[in-house]
């Protein structure tokens, strides 16, 4: 058994985080940057058996970026772990964290271990504050087997890799303050520790964990609203038939609240038909209502 092997075996920290994760039963691949969170999974779920693989995913945004695998490979290779490297092309440009997010699920397995933690799920739930989501966005992240470490803190990830000897990616983009989570990260959540007078981070993810079942409560009784059905929307608690709409009408992001009101008012009969954009129409016949594609949309198909 080489050291590090060895001295994984022997981390008690490491058998103490353990304790708080979520890991599958069945093994599993995990998603690893590089980055002090991911090489914390990577260790976490292999002393825990529950590691398959470690797939890394270069997005090509830094210069330096195909450099990070050899981080990875370097502790890996001590662990017996096998590492596949996939290169997608993101490009610099607008929404660049959500095109970058998009194309690295692409190539990720539908069952994939990801090293979110307590931290980026207050930071989720400040975004989508910002976003003026409801309670499905301020619900933030579900805490399933997929990110097992959402009860872990940020500093706790780094100490495991300090205290085994690990070596991780510092990524510098991670500071830059164009983007609106380094700023949450390095600005707003330290301005709401210091106004609040305490660590806000478990609070946050608290919330989440309250809002994330009146959200499952509120779907399982939307759901049961047959939203095509106008005059039961129109007669159904107004709470829930937004919500059955908001389902029904999501391509695949959920319509926003202006377009579900204007749905609303057509299942009521106030109007006769509403846009929804992306070239959709929403209309009632007969207390049915129908969802149809625009002359303009068809055409330009």
């Amino acid at each position: 058994m080489g050291d590090l092997a060895h001295a994984l075996v022997n981390s008690q920290q490491a058998a103490k985080l353990i304790a708080r994760c979520n890991f599958p039963l069945d093994p599993t691949p995990a998603a690893v940057s590089g980055g002090a969170d991911s090489m914390a999974l990577m260790l976490l779920a292999h002393k825990h058996r529950c590691l398959s693989e470690v797939i890394h995913v270069d997005h090509g945004l830094r210069p330096e970026s195909h450099r990070d695998v050899v981080v990875i490979n370097e502790v890996a290779s001590q662990l017996g772990i096998k590492v596949t490297s996939v290169r997608v092309d993101v490009g610099h440009g607008p929404n660049l964290e959500a095109r970058a997010r998009q194309a690295r699920y692409s190539v990720l397995p539908d069952k994939v271990m990801t090293g979110h933690t307590q931290d980026d799920q207050a930071e989720t739930v400040i975004i989508n504050l910002l976003r003026g989501s409801g309670t499905a966005g301020l619900s933030a992240m579900n805490s399933d087997t997929n990110r097992p470490l959402l009860e872990l803190r940020r500093f706790e990830t780094e100490l495991l890799c300090e205290e085994l000897g690990i070596s991780y990616v510092n990524d510098e983009t991670n500071s830059d303050p164009t983007y609106q989570r380094n700023r949450i990260r390095a600005e707003v959540i330290p301005l709401l520790n210091d106004v609040s007078h305490r660590d806000i981070v478990p609070v946050l993810a608290r919330q989440a964990e309250i809002l994330r079942a009146d959200d499952a409560f509120l779907g399982s009784l939307s759901s049961q609203i047959d939203p095509t059905n106008a005059r039961a929307l129109a007669q159904a608690d107004p709470v829930l038939a937004k919500r059955a709409l908001r389902a029904w009408l999501a391509d695949p992001y959920p319509p926003d609240s202006a377009t579900v009101d204007r749905a609303m008012a057509v299942a009521r009969g106030e109007i006769l038909g509403t846009d929804l954009g992306g070239g959709r129409h929403l209309s009632r016949h007969q207390q049915v209502l129908k969802i149809s594609r625009t002359e303009s949309a068809n055409h330009d198909d």
